[in-house]
């Protein structure tokens, strides 16, 4: 940022120096309009012309007014003091407690309660230069500039009274009716109203702050189009990313390169390649690569989609996360896949939509769709819709089952201890004795049922009807009996990391 600065400033100041060089050769002489007293004082010096009262000196079209002056015809300068005003052309004055004037180079240093009016634009400072050839004003120790309704405040300054511009350098700030904004370096034309900034920058409104090292804020349309550490934050949100544009007045953000959106609130991070944000319409969308962290005390969740939606209530804040197609995520205790996912944030509840697959621990959890209740950042319930289906691998080989057409389960510590079956209930289960030696196959078949779980292992089965119940010995169950009517086993897609996230599926 400062080596940027530095060129700008380079520039500059080699536009003045050429065109001051360049100019200055030619000769005019200084013509005294205007004096009551007029005399020739050997006390202030070889040359030196005393002029008093209502003071007009003029050079080419420029008029010099003044209480009194000291004038050297030969060397084309001269003093001014009290009243000091340069009257430069219709639009331009400048004016002052004091003046010294160089008519070779055109250059004019004014001193005290200095006051460039350039209308609309006033600058005021305590020491100003002006050169006349290059039309640049430049003061090196704190100005301030009112234009319309924008102030701005700086260290130096400088100004263009052609191209209507100011360049800001140090301390910078503006300010208008709906925010401020506190810069290293700003360009700001009077004419268009836009500020350009090339340094860390901060912009502070009534409901969100912007921050950036490089960009431009139109002031006139409230639009800004900024880059390098961009960043747009509420009192629940930040938004950052590689280059940011934000339109205040319809309160419409986007997003490119590297997004990523903090929601403090609700512990959520989202990041993606483009994000788009409708601060009045509540909503805002993450796509390309699109990632949702949840985070806690103990572990965090992560979930990847093709596109993310977020929904905010009236008070901007977030009350819903969509997840659309392809979706998966992972945390150390529970791991999930669906075509489509929902998190509401007032009552924590996600529901995974078409071909859902969860997985928590040993378990694999198949249904149409299912509903998981979050209390306290863990699963405290499931529910499964039409074709549930329950399935974990056995200890040593083949799987338990349990399929019915919904079910409710219910966790401890993020572990299924209890599963409530509902139509057409089926289990298949491998008994075993503690010592793990195979007691036989029990097969069931009853309208509902209740099971109790302990660290994977079915503790009691209670049938609301009488079940068809037979318990077979290994080799009496045939090998195509071993599974339910839709059993599918889909380890090989469980995300085993927080970056299986992004893998795709192989058909």
């Amino acid at each position: 940022m400062k080596i940027r600065s530095a060129i700008i400033l380079l520039i500059m100041l080699a536009i003045h120096i050429a065109q001051t060089f360049g100019q200055a050769g030619q000769r005019t002489v200084i013509h005294i309009e205007r004096a009551k007293t007029q005399q020739y004082d050997a006390r202030l010096g070889k040359d030196i012309e005393r002029l008093i009262g209502n003071v007009i000196l003029r050079q080419d079209s420029t008029r010099f007014y003044c209480d009194s002056a000291h004038l050297n015809q030969k060397t084309r300068n001269f003093d001014a003091y009290g009243n000091v005003h340069i009257n430069v052309n219709d639009s331009l004055d400048i004016y002052g407690n004091r003046l010294f004037y160089n008519g070779e180079t055109r250059v004019a240093e004014m001193f005290g309660n200095v006051k460039l009016i350039d209308i609309p634009t006033t600058l005021e400072t305590e020491y100003l230069v002006y050169n006349r050839l290059t039309r640049m004003a430049w003061y090196p120790d704190n100005g301030k500039i009112v234009s319309e309704d924008n102030t701005l405040t700086s260290k130096k300054g400088f100004y263009n009274t052609d191209l209507k511009e100011f360049y800001f350098r140090d301390d910078v700030v503006m300010t208008s009716p709906d925010y401020t904004a506190y810069s290293d370096t700003m360009v700001y034309n009077t004419r268009s109203e836009i500020s350009w900034f090339h340094g860390p920058t901060v912009i502070r409104g009534e409901e969100n702050t912007i921050y950036c090292e490089y960009g431009w804020y139109d002031t006139r349309k409230d639009q800004a189009h900024l880059s390098q550490r961009a960043s747009i934050q509420t009192l629940e949100q930040t938004i950052t990313g590689d280059n940011l544009y934000y339109d205040r007045a319809i309160g419409f953000g986007d997003a490119r390169g590297n997004v990523v959106v903090t929601d403090t609130n609700n512990n959520m991070i989202i990041t993606g390649d483009i994000g788009k944000l409708w601060e009045d319409e509540g909503r805002s969308f993450i796509t390309g690569r699109a990632k949702a962290i949840t985070y806690d005390d103990q572990d965090s969740l992560f979930l990847h989609a093709d596109t993310l939606f977020l929904f905010f209530d009236q008070d901007r804040k977030a009350k819903s996360l969509f997840a659309y197609y392809g979706v998966k995520f992972y945390r150390s205790d529970i791991q999930g896949k669906c075509d489509s996912l929902a998190y509401l944030m007032a009552d924590s509840t996600i529901r995974m939509y078409r071909s859902p697959v969860l997985w928590s621990k040993e378990n694999q959890i198949t249904s149409d769709s299912m509903h998981i209740a979050i209390v306290n950042q863990e699963i405290d319930s499931l529910i499964l819709y039409n074709t549930a289906f329950i399935v974990s691998k056995d200890s040593i080989h083949g799987f338990n089952q349990i399929k019915g057409k919904n079910m409710i389960g219910y966790f401890s510590d993020n572990e299924l201890v209890r599963v409530e079956v509902t139509g057409n209930a089926e289990t298949i289960y491998w008994v075993r004795e503690e010592d793990t030696s195979l007691i036989g196959i029990d097969v069931a078949k009853t309208s509902s049922m209740t099971i109790r779980l302990r660290n994977n292992d079915v503790q009691t089965i209670n049938y609301k009807q009488a079940p068809n119940q037979v318990m077979f010995p290994e080799k009496e169950l045939p090998e195509d009996q071993r599974k339910l009517k839709g059993f599918q086993w889909l380890e090989d897609i469980r995300p085993l990391t927080k970056l299986d996230i992004f893998k795709r599926d192989v058909d």
